[in-house]
């Protein structure tokens, strides 16, 4: 049994493969101003960092004036939030090893910087059947990722000390928020990042399958 274990997940690009549905609704921004659109490629090195931050970075340089960032990431939020679940799936297999976890007794959490209410919806209408002991995204007042706070929350919560809590994401935001909160991160390379980048921010594992992340959560 792992009863005393905590496994905290990041969201997009680790339990769900949100990309479509976040380019389509930063291209809607996009085509509403008149400005460029953008790859798929260039949408996967924009996301991690919070709504504002991709909104930003997919607006021209001349453009990014904080009111109208606002103004933009807001059309965002609202177009995403009623197209949030068009195209996002959950990768092939996560199912399995959150029911498997929480099966053998583990406590299971999100962190996302997703904005909260995004984040509950996708994790609720995909994972129903899992009991998750905390469920945060981006919240009014919170810190984003890497800073530790949120995971410091979700401990907390759990009741489950930092030696046995594991970040499981897709980027070094997440690899650089467990080394910030002092807890074990491993990497997962399906995700929207390179392995470069991954192996950069020196991760205690980085795994290439969902099946290598059942067998390693499995073990330690």
């Amino acid at each position: 049994m792992l009863s005393n274990r905590l496994y905290i997940f990041d969201l997009d690009g680790t339990l769900l493969n949100t990309i479509g549905d976040l380019a389509e609704a930063c291209d809607h921004v996009m085509r509403t101003h008149s400005h460029p659109t953008h790859s798929y490629q260039e949408y996967c090195s924009f996301v991690g960092n919070g709504i504002r931050r991709l909104v930003e970075q997919a607006l021209p340089t001349d453009c990014r004036e904080a009111e109208y960032i606002e103004k933009c990431k807001q059309e965002f939020v609202t177009y995403y939030s009623e197209h949030i679940d068009l195209k996002t799936l959950p990768y092939e297999g996560i199912t399995a090893i959150l029911e498997e976890l929480q099966n053998s007794g583990a406590k299971i959490a999100v962190a996302s910087n997703k904005f909260h209410a995004g984040t509950v919806k996708l994790i609720r209408k995909f994972f129903p059947q899992i009991s998750f002991v905390a469920l945060y995204g981006n919240m009014e007042g919170m810190p984003l990722k890497p800073d530790p706070e949120l995971i410091e929350m979700i401990i907390r919560k759990a009741g489950v000390d930092h030696a046995h809590t594991t970040m499981i994401g897709d980027s070094a935001v997440d690899i650089n928020t467990s080394h910030n909160a002092g807890i074990r991160g491993i990497a997962v390379s399906w995700g929207f990042r390179s392995r470069t980048e991954l192996e950069e921010a020196h991760p205690d594992h980085i795994v290439d399958t969902v099946e290598q992340l059942r067998e390693l959560l499995m073990a330690i």
